[in-house]
């Protein structure tokens, strides 16, 4: 039988532009498909469906040829074209192994033309990321399980302070990037449940508040599946985008709460509301604000202030 294809959007090579490790060399894998659509972010009113302006709907798509070359959208989800059907053609489709090989060679550069997770020339660990989309939908589960087993295959960068090089080429830290919805499925868990996973595995937890992405609590805000989690591993965080309005902070306080209710004790992370930088300069000093008097930590994303309103990094 033929190996399964996956279809994602994007592999690139940046820093991780968000929360706890911001700032960090990162591999990032974007799988297509996705079961929220968060088409609030950026509206007038993001609990009245009826005053959307959805520009994702309207883009002509018939003359793009690569996802790096769709805009940034101010208004729905920033990424609507790793789920929406439209731009399903846009694609790319691998095996696992095939992944695990486009994710070593989008490391490679002229200081790490083997692309080494471990850096040969800074030493350091890179980390991997599984964004999406949704990363953690049963087919990116499956498709992460091969990934991990074919680097596990690949040799490795050189251990600092011997003249040896690593059995396999693994990142220090795994990140997924997840909507906190999705429950984890038997073969993943037993992945990372055994001797076989080296790395951290850090979840990155960003739950949709109902007054920010117009997602329903009872669809999109799932303690018993985080808490899962959890119990797989206690490193990871929960990060929110909230903006300025009152009705955005008491929801995010009711919505942590039933999270420590549920015994999920990641740190908070909130950022500011905006696709792009434009937007997100408008309240960022003040979400800032009413996050660290609250006693949450604040993330910016350095990636936008980098690279700019660009896809791919």
């Amino acid at each position: 039988m033929e190996p399964r294809k996956y279809h994602y959007s994007e592999i690139f090579h940046s820093i991780q532009g968000e929360g706890h490790y911001t700032g960090v060399p990162t591999a990032w894998i974007r799988f297509f498909l996705c079961n929220l659509q968060c088409n609030g972010f950026g509206q007038i009113d993001p609990t009245n469906p009826d005053t959307y302006e959805l520009p994702f709907e309207d883009f002509d798509v018939s003359k793009i040829t690569r996802v790096e070359d769709l805009p940034v959208w101010s208004k729905g989800c920033d990424s609507s074209y790793t789920w929406a059907k439209k731009y399903k053609h846009l694609m790319g489709q691998a095996t696992g192994a095939e992944l695990a090989q486009k994710i070593v060679d989008i490391l490679k550069t002229d200081s790490n033309p083997n692309g080494y997770f471990r850096h040969p020339k800074s030493l350091q660990h890179q980390h991997l990321c599984i964004t999406g989309g949704e990363p953690l939908m049963p087919h990116a589960q499956k498709a992460f399980v091969e990934i991990y087993k074919t680097l596990r295959d690949m040799a490795g960068g050189p251990i600092p302070q011997t003249k040896y090089n690593a059995a396999s080429n693994i990142p220090a830290s795994v990140t997924w990037e997840t909507n906190g919805t999705q429950p984890l499925t038997a073969d993943f868990k037993q992945l990372l449940g055994s001797s076989l996973f080296e790395p951290e595995a850090f979840f990155s937890v960003s739950p949709k508040l109902w007054t920010v992405a117009g997602e329903k609590r009872e669809k999109a805000i799932k303690p018993d599946v985080v808490k899962s989690y959890y119990e797989l591993s206690n490193k990871g965080q929960l990060k929110f985008v909230v903006g300025s309005a009152d009705r955005e902070w008491e929801e995010l306080d009711e919505v942590v709460d039933l999270f420590r209710q549920a015994g999920v004790w990641y740190p908070v992370y909130i950022m500011p509301t905006g696709a792009r930088q434009e937007e997100q300069e408008l309240t960022a000093g003040e979400v800032a604000k009413k996050a660290f008097q609250r006693g949450y930590n604040v993330s910016g994303r350095m990636h936008v202030y980098l690279f700019g309103n660009a896809i791919g990094t």
